[in-house]
């Protein structure tokens, strides 16, 4: 059967359960556009390349599926570059279809043309450029499989004009060839149900590959046989119930005091799904010193890689602990758990917040919101006051930018996540630096008509800046605060959301509930005061237990 690649591409999609695609066209991926407009697939059309990334991003971090997004040559694929590093930061399986222009034209400096290959390689998990129509079965199939094995990660596919318009036979179906699932080495799994039974005081440090690998009832399992406390890096946050008398929070540079402390104190620390990112870790050399240390990633690459293991164990975080439970004794750690006890309330009491100070809005909102909904964040101060403060449901509740902390993430992640979960509510915290980055995405979201309430925490300026300004340089600020405000009800409004502002000294008042029982989308502007900072902070190169405490700050 003759079939050409653009074709072939919409095939496989079809093939893969693809059933909606966010993008852009243009002159070099129109081919593939004209197969998809008959082919029943629905099409996200967001207003920038980077909001169609992150559009993606949202559906596959809410579903953990694998989602496209498609961009055309030159300066399509330059604006979509940020939302796919950000993606194989924190491990998210998308696939982006790129046109190229003409392989003739490539090398000539033709018309919107961009060697799209080499720019992704160093920033996606894979690329390929296709230069035949042949190629494309095996590509598609070894795309999708790629994107969502071991460490899931983008891929991208750059595709030339010609080569979507190539005809080729197409009677052999691509290479379909499953990966074979080993299991994992049983003699370290032993050891290090050794060293865990023996541990007097372990910590579990739980990671985003948790939630990537469904690993939530085995490390609850985990935690309750041995009765080990556990901390999440940022992107670990949801994958244990934060209720739980085990749960010690976040972890890192803006974590909880106790945790820092905590972690700091343990004999063993069991590394489950996380690499020790500088912000979870603070001064390397002054984390956990005293630990011994297992660490269990499906990415072999990151284990030892900035710290080293005393037991390294590759594989599945799901399979792994289901292999390690069976060998933990059950121990009450009495000791360590009153020890676990005092510290938090030696050092995480919170003071009595305004009822405008950001906190204050975020617990109000989550006491009004559905317990299961789901939450994103652009990335600064809001971002830390919601990691710290709002009650995540288990699983995947929380989508942030945890590796390249990218500013305006938020906004589309949420139209992704709303659109590819209906049923749920979804929130996006946001802050007026933030939303500025790809407020083009409000029309996008009008269009849809998606279940989406932004809460926009307006403080005027760069917050999070402007807060290491104050505490590290002296007190200079520069290029930090907007000289102009912006009126962003009224920007919402005339993209055609709903909106309401409510000022500083309305806060006492504000009922988040007549907001988030509403249908459709809804823009809430709450000014919040300039001066207040997120507490606690670990300074710039400084361990963890260095920590500028609110109390002593605020």
């Amino acid at each position: 059967m003759k079939m050409n690649g653009a074709q072939i591409i919409v095939k496989s999609l079809k093939d893969h359960g693809i059933d909606v695609v966010t993008g852009i066209p243009g002159g070099t991926n129109l081919p593939i556009y004209n197969e998809m407009f008959k082919s029943g697939i629905t099409h996200i059309l967001a207003r920038h390349e980077q909001g169609a990334g992150f559009i993606a991003q949202g559906m596959a971090r809410s579903t953990g599926k694998p989602a496209i997004v498609m961009a055309t040559s030159g300066p399509g694929v330059m604006n979509l570059l940020t939302a796919i590093a950000d993606a194989n930061l924190d491990s998210v399986p998308i696939i982006a279809i790129t046109g190229q222009v003409a392989l003739p034209l490539i090398g000539t400096d033709a018309f919107q043309e961009v060697n799209t290959y080499g720019l992704t390689f160093p920033i996606a998990k894979h690329s390929y450029l296709v230069k035949n129509a042949a190629e494309l079965p095996r590509v598609m199939a070894e795309a999708f499989r790629v994107a969502v094995s071991g460490r899931p990660g983008p891929v991208v596919i750059d595709v030339p004009k010609d080569i979507q318009m190539q005809e080729v036979d197409v009677s052999d179906a691509g290479d379909e060839t499953v990966i074979k699932k080993t299991d994992p080495d049983t003699r370290s799994i032993i050891e290090a149900a050794k060293m865990i039974n023996r541990a007097r005081k372990p910590v579990i440090y739980a990671g985003g590959g948790i939630i990537a690998s469904g690993a939530f009832s085995e490390l609850e399992e985990l935690a309750q046989t041995g009765n080990i406390p556990v901390a999440v890096s940022l992107m670990g946050l949801s994958a244990f119930r934060h209720d739980s008398e085990l749960y010690l929070g976040l972890l890192g540079m803006h974590g909880n005091v106790s945790t820092n402390l905590l972690v700091n104190d343990a004999d063993l620390i069991i590394c489950i799904g996380a690499r020790f990112g500088d912000r979870t870790t603070g001064k390397l050399a002054g984390f956990a010193s005293n630990s011994s240390l297992i660490h269990i990633d499906i990415d072999p690459s990151e284990i030892n890689k900035i710290k080293k293991s005393r037991i390294p164990i590759s594989g599945d975080a799901k399979t792994i602990l289901s292999f390690l439970i069976p060998h933990i004794e059950q121990k009450d750690r009495r000791e360590w758990l009153t020890t676990v006890k005092l510290v938090k309330a030696a050092n995480d009491t919170s003071p009595v917040y305004l009822p405008n100070h950001p906190v204050s809005i975020i617990k109000k909102i989550a006491a009004a919101a559905s317990p299961d909904a789901i939450i994103t964040t652009d990335v600064g101060q809001h971002q830390m006051w919601v990691a710290r403060n709002y009650p995540f449901a288990r699983g995947r509740s929380f989508l942030t930018s945890g590796g390249l902390g990218t500013m305006g993430f938020g906004l589309p992640v949420a139209i992704g996540a709303a659109y590819a979960n209906p049923d749920k509510e979804v929130i996006c915290f946001t802050g007026d630096g933030s939303i500025l980055m790809n407020i083009q995405e409000l029309a996008t979201l009008a269009e849809l008509n998606l279940n989406l309430k932004i809460i926009l925490m307006n403080n005027g300026q760069l917050g999070l800046v402007r807060q290491q300004q104050e505490l590290f340089y002296e007190g200079n600020y520069y290029a930090t605060k907007f000289r102009t405000a912006t009126d962003y009800a009224g920007v919402a409004h005339h993209f055609g959301i709903r909106s309401v502002s409510i000022d500083a000294g309305m806060h006492s008042s504000f009922r988040p509930e007549d907001y988030l029982n509403q249908k459709g989308p809804l823009l809430l502007n709450m000014h919040i005061d300039t001066e207040y900072n997120v507490y606690p902070m670990v300074p710039p190169g400084e361990a963890n237990i260095t920590m500028l405490k609110e109390a002593a700050c605020e």
